[in-house]
C-alpha cells in the first residue's frame, strides 16, 4: 500500500545521482533523515508556501547532507512504497550513543557542535537561550502564578513545543524523563574526567560505550555560575511536589545527585531518542 508524503527538498540533483543516497528532508511535521532515495517512484515540484518557517526549522542542519546544491523553494511531493523503516531516526547532523539503557543518548548539549561544548542554557519549558534568567523572564509565570505545568493542569512532562531539544533538533529528538535520568545516573560508571581541556564526567554505560557531559555550569540572572566545575542538565519531568521546580541531574567532581531546581534557570539540555 502506498503512501504519500509532502516534504521539503533539501538539495535538488539528478535523480540519477541521489539514488544511492538517503535525504535530508522535512515530512510530517518534523525533520527526519528521509528514505531511500531509490524507493521514490516520482518526485513533483512546486512551490514553497512559507520560506520563513522552512529557515526558522532548520537550524545547522545542511551540512552533512550530499552534495552541495541547496534549494529551499520547493516542496517535493514523493510517492514511496510504504512508510521508511524508522522514520523518527534522528537526522544525520546529530550523533547519539547507544549505552545499553531504554533510550539513545546524544553525544553533545543542544547548541554545542561537540561534545565538550558546553552549549546553550535554557529555562525549563522555553526553547530559546536568553540574557536574564529569572522569574521576571520566564514564559510560563505571569507576575504572581504559574500559567502551564501549574501541578493542576495534568501537564507532568513537557509537551514537544515546550522541550528545546525537540523544537531545535526536530525528529525523535526529546529531553530525558526523570526515570531516563534515573537510568542514566544508577546504570552507569561516572568517572571525573578532563576531556579535551574541558571538566566534566565520562559516563560509562554497561555495555561499555560513553559519552561526556561537560561542566557547563548554569545561569542565573545574567550571569555563569560553577562552569568547569559544576553541571546541571533538565531532564522534561515536572517535579510535581513542588511545581515551581523541575527534576535535574547535578554533579561536581566529589558528586553526581539529584535537583529540582526553579524552572527559571539556565540549564543544559542533552537530548535522548528512541
Amino acid at each position: 500500500m502506498k503512501r504519500i508524503f509532502t516534504l521539503i527538498a533539501m538539495v535538488v540533483v539528478s535523480l540519477m545521482a541521489m539514488a544511492q543516497t538517503n535525504q535530508l528532508v522535512w515530512a510530517n511535521g518534523r525533520l527526519i533523515y528521509g528514505t531511500s532515495i531509490e524507493s521514490i517512484d516520482s518526485l513533483t515540484y512546486g512551490e514553497m508556501e512559507d520560506i520563513d518557517t522552512l529557515h526558522l526549522l532548520l537550524p545547522r542542519t545542511i551540512i552533512k547532507v550530499v552534495h552541495d546544491t541547496v534549494y529551499v523553494h520547493d516542496t517535493v511531493y514523493v510517492e514511496c512504497p510504504e512508510t521508511p523503516e524508522n522514520p523518527d531516526v534522528p537526522i544525520e547532523t546529530h550523533e547519539y550513543v547507544d549505552l545499553g539503557l531504554s533510550v539513545k543518548w546524544a553525544t553533545c548539549n543542544v547548541g554545542a557542535n561537540s561534545p565538550e561544548e558546553y552549549g546553550d542554557y535554557f529555562a525549563w519549558g522555553e526553547v530559546e537561550p536568553k540574557t536574564t534568567y529569572n522569574w521576571d523572564t520566564y514564559k510560563y509565570y505571569d507576575g504572581s502564578n504559574l500559567t502551564k505545568y501549574t501541578g493542576n493542569d495534568s501537564r507532568t512532562v513537557l509537551d514537544p513545543e515546550d522541550d528545546a531539544a525537540t523544537a531545535n533538533w526536530g525528529g525523535a529528538w526529546r529531553m530525558p524523563t526523570y526515570e531516563e535520568q534515573k537510568e542514566l545516573r544508577n546504570n552507569c560508571t561516572w568517572t571525573w574526567t578532563t576531556q579535551n581541556g574541558v571538566n566534566g564526567y565520562k559516563v560509562t554505560g554497561p555495555n561499555g560505550n560513553s559519552i561526556f557531559l561537560p561542566a557547563a555550569g548554569y545561569m542565573g540572572e545574567g550571569s555563569l555560575y560553577g562552569a568547569g566545575s559544576y553541571g546541571h542538565y533538565w531532564s522534561g519531568s515536572l517535579y510535581t511536589d513542588g511545581p515551581y521546580s523541575a527534576y535535574d541531574v547535578g554533579f561536581h567532581s566529589d558528586y553526581v545527585d539529584w535537583y529540582n531546581n526553579g524552572r527559571y534557570y539556565g540549564q543544559s539540555v542533552r537530548p535522548v531518542c528512541q
